[in-house]
């Protein structure tokens, strides 16, 4: 699963390269204001690649918020459809990837592992003026995880081949991929 997180990692840098290559016209940096209520620091740029496309990269990562015991890192490149003909503009259609690391400690059980998906966004943008405008988007996708699930109280030493932990759980879920109210500064 590592491997596949790599493999994302590797084709948003490429893509983002690439993007910033084509001479976009409009450049955008942003934060969503959800995840930074939910204790979580983000940041993504959005590009614009076409007449009627952009692509957005936004990168996340926590380490126990409120004081759980929560530690998480991650990627999400998104390809966006804008309906309006104008980028960064009213509403869109976008395909969203995801790719997380995490560990997190609930109650009496520890979840170690990771995520991928990808899945359908949908959204809408407001402009506040000549740089500045607000998200608000929502998407579902089909997520497979790979993890080390264990009890607080189990010895960790079962759950390990040659010193090394290996997942017992794994399987594909149907969950919200992205959700979120982003604030965007528009640099070009």
């Amino acid at each position: 699963m590592f491997r596949k997180l790599k493999y994302i990692l590797l084709s948003s840098v490429i893509l983002f390269v690439g993007v910033q290559n084509a001479s976009s016209q409009r450049v955008a940096v942003k934060t969503n204001a959800l995840m930074i209520a939910a204790g979580t620091p983000n940041a993504g740029c959005e590009f614009v690649v076409g007449d009627r496309s952009s692509m957005d990269i936004s990168v996340f990562g926590n380490y126990k918020p409120y004081g759980t015991d929560i530690k998480m890192i991650g990627i999400q490149p998104e390809y966006r459809f804008w309906f309006n003909g104008r980028p960064m503009v009213r509403e869109y259609l976008g395909i969203a990837a995801l790719g997380v690391n995490y560990d997190i400690t609930w109650k009496k059980n520890i979840y170690k592992g990771d995520a991928a998906g990808i899945g359908i966004t949908m959204g809408y943008s407001i402009l506040l003026g000549k740089h500045c405008n607000v998200e608000f988007y929502g998407g579902f996708g089909a997520i497979y995880f790979q993890q080390k699930q264990y009890y607080i109280s189990d010895n960790f030493k079962d759950y390990t081949t040659n010193g090394l932990g290996r997942a017992n759980a794994h399987g594909y879920k149907l969950l919200p991929i992205k959700l979120g109210v982003s604030f965007s500064y528009i640099i070009k």
